[in-house]
């Protein structure tokens, strides 16, 4: 179970993964050496399952950012998740949902001529409903 200071740890690694465990344990109130053996703990119950970054995907040119929810033809699913693959430059998310939907993902595409031809392709194995961003 989770005690205060291992959900004030997880709040503080969620800012700022990059944190040195001397300041995160100031942060949490323990020593840097306390700090890391509880980190370490929650990285072997598998509740810390690994570190990451953010990016800003505006900054590399992905401008159009775009959930599309997706409506299968068939029972079987293998012709669009192989599509999928084959353009996961563009794949951010593809979450199996219940709902109206069968999944909805979400995308960032550099141009609207490359939304188009992303869409244009699945549509070969699937309908679709598609929503834009417009601010966050």
């Amino acid at each position: 179970m989770l005690d205060h200071t291992d959900l004030r740890i997880i709040e503080e690694l969620s800012k700022n993964s990059r944190i040195k465990m001397k300041e995160l344990g100031e942060k949490v109130h323990l020593t840097g050496q306390a700090t890391s053996a509880r980190v370490a703990k929650l990285e072997d119950n598998g509740i810390i399952e690994g570190y990451t970054i953010k990016v800003n995907h505006i900054k590399l040119g992905l401008i159009i950012h775009a959930f599309i929810h997706i409506y299968t033809k068939s029972a079987v699913h293998d012709p669009y998740h192989t599509y999928l693959k084959e353009h996961e430059k563009y794949v951010i998310n593809n979450y199996k949902i219940g709902g109206d939907s069968c999944y909805l993902l979400e995308c960032k595409f550099p141009s609207n001529e490359q939304l188009d031809e992303f869409l244009k392709g699945l549509n070969k194995y699937v309908n679709y409903k598609l929503s834009i961003v417009i601010s966050k």
